[in-house]
């Protein structure tokens, strides 16, 4: 029967389209179709999707994501303070930013109602953490256990922009 076909879902992320892109060539309208590379290196393709098209929705949901980033006030934690990081959702936009973790990695962390990016000294990806963690400790309604804050919170309208963001996106488990 041979290996799965590879399928670009509705929610692909810009890495998911460049990384495909590699293993497909131009074809006709903007369109790309499976290369040679592709079934080389093992991958079958039954689909194309307009590129262009995709880029644009995407290139405008990490837009999104990046202007809600940075509404969102920052704050010093306490040295070695993990309260706030367990296991969280994210959407797919942000789950492309983060590095792949194992089957494995991810089962030991939900076991220990951890972070699978938690390692000795703090959060791995901080710089890309996604949005659930950002808020933590910058609103009433995520306080930090430890009583650290910004020292202006958020503001109500980009918290509410925030829950709509996360509502109408699909959330897995990080």
């Amino acid at each position: 029967m041979g290996p799965p076909a590879l399928q670009i879902p509705a929610f692909a992320t810009r890495h998911a389209v460049e990384t495909t892109a590699a293993f497909r060539t131009p074809g006709s309208a903007g369109r790309y179709s499976c290369s040679s590379a592709a079934s080389t290196r093992g991958i079958q393709c039954n689909r194309t999707f307009p590129l262009r098209q995709e880029t644009r929705r995407l290139d405008h949901a990490d837009g999104l994501l990046d202007a809600l980033r940075q509404r969102i006030p920052s704050f010093t934690c306490i040295v070695g303070c993990h309260d706030c990081c367990g296991p969280v959702t994210a959407s797919s936009e942000e789950m492309a930013r983060l590095p792949v973790k194992t089957e494995a990695e991810h089962d030991a962390a939900l076991a220990e109602l951890s972070c699978p990016h938690l390692g000795e000294h703090g959060c791995e990806v901080y710089g890309e953490r996604p949005l659930i963690c950002r808020l933590f400790g910058t609103t009433p309604r995520l306080a930090c256990p430890n009583g650290m804050r910004p020292v202006y919170m958020i503001d109500t309208r980009t918290e509410e922009e925030i829950h709509r963001y996360l509502a109408r996106t699909r959330q897995v488990l990080v």
